[in-house]
Parts: C-alpha cells; sequence; structure tokens
C-alpha cells in the first residue's frame, strides 16, 4: 500500500489537472415560415468574447483593433443577410409550415503540455446531425437514421473549400492561435494571424446554408 501510495504522488494520482484553455462558438438559427432568427456567441477561456443577436455581431473582448473588427463585422451582417434572403427563396418554392432549429457548436482546447483538440458539431431540431472530422477535413453524418436530408447537406458541405480546408484551417490554426497567445501572456494576436476570425463567425452559418437547401431541397423526397 504504502508503494502505491508513493507511486501515486510521483505520477500526480489524484491531483487536480489543469483545465485546458478553450475557445468556443455557439450559432443558433431558427427557420420559419420563411424567416431566420440568428442568435448565439463566443466564449474565451470561460469569457464571452462575441455575441451574436439577429444580424448583428459584436465583440466584447478587444481581441481585434477596432477597424479590423468593423470589416468583419460588416463581413458577417452581409453573409446573415445574404443566408436569410436564400431561405426566403427556398421557402416560396417549397413552402414548409414547421419550424427546424439547427444549431452548430464549434471550437477548440489547448491543454496544458501543448495539445490541442479541435471540434464541429451540428444539431438539427436537437438531435446530432453532422460533425466535422478536424483532422482529415472531412463531415460525417450523425443523423440516426438514413435520410436523404442529411446525405445532401453532407455532400453539399463536402464540395466547399470554405467547409473543408478552410474549416480545418481555422479550428487548427488560428482558434489554437488564439489560445497559445493568452497562455503565452499575450492577449492578442497580430491582424495576419487574426485575419481568418471572422470565417469562424460565418462557418457556422455556411454549414447551414448547406443544411438549408438539404432541407427545403429535399421536402418532398426530391434531393
Amino acid at each position: 500500500m504504502l508503494r502505491l501510495l508513493l507511486l501515486c504522488g510521483a505520477l500526480g494520482c489524484g491531483a487536480e489537472q489543469a483545465a485546458p484553455l478553450t475557445f468556443t462558438m455557439l450559432q443558433r438559427t431558427r427557420v420559419s415560415r420563411g424567416n431566420s432568427i440568428f442568435w448565439g456567441n463566443a466564449s474565451l477561456d470561460g469569457r464571452l468574447s462575441h455575441l451574436l443577436e439577429g444580424h448583428n455581431v459584436t465583440q466584447v473582448l478587444p481581441l481585434e483593433p477596432p477597424d479590423a473588427w468593423a470589416r468583419r463585422q460588416q463581413d458577417v451582417t452581409n453573409y446573415l443577410l445574404y443566408f436569410g434572403q436564400l431561405v426566403k427563396l427556398f421557402s416560396k418554392e417549397r413552402p414548409i409550415n414547421y419550424t427546424q432549429s439547427l444549431c452548430c457548436h464549434l471550437g477548440c482546447q489547448l491543454f496544458p503540455n501543448g495539445t490541442a483538440r479541435s471540434f464541429y458539431e451540428v444539431t438539427l431540431n436537437g438531435t446530432a446531425f453532422l460533425t466535422f472530422h478536424v483532422p482529415t477535413a472531412t463531415w460525417e453524418r450523425r443523423w440516426p437514421r438514413g435520410d436523404a436530408v442529411a446525405a445532401f447537406a453532407e455532400r453539399e458541405l463536402m464540395k466547399y473549400p470554405k467547409t473543408t480546408q478552410d474549416l480545418q484551417h481555422f479550428l487548427n490554426t488560428t482558434c489554437v492561435g488564439i489560445l497559445q497567445a493568452q497562455s503565452a501572456g499575450t492577449g492578442k494576436q497580430s491582424s495576419r494571424s487574426h485575419a481568418p476570425l471572422v470565417l469562424g463567425l460565418i462557418l457556422g452559418t455556411v454549414a447551414l446554408l448547406g443544411m438549408a437547401l438539404g432541407i427545403f431541397l429535399c421536402t418532398g423526397g426530391s434531393c
């Protein structure tokens, strides 16, 4: 028993493991009768860093200079407006009288030993729908049944670099870089390395766009 206790002491058994630094983004979209409602947030190590309400995204933590952030903010607004217009267009062609709730949860973690983990998960109406496998930059279906909507959305997302290679780069490089800057105590990165930050903020809507196409076009069984 004494040997076991000494071994545990040497290995740190029972000691609290240092929590990883974490950067997460949560984006929700509700589509109902041709209208889209957006809301969400981003958190950096437990602190609110960005807030999305409607078409407005706010930088709560000063991760980017005001002029750079103003450009990012406009990019996000433009994309959300574009998404809403597409939903209205599809709704006119294929009216749907029920509500769809879409949620994207993505981010990364940096552990004390320097290793990192990134993730991107999508749910539809509260059920796991798609997962992005970061190492291979591929989308994987999580729908509990062989559904044409999930298959269509998966195929659409795999077509574009923004939802494959660019997303992989954001999660593995930009997201982790934000945490490394925090870990180093700088709290900020260069504008060059931070430039793709907007990508993370709008990638949720890119994924939602793929799913919206699937939801609207596949309704009635004509993907």
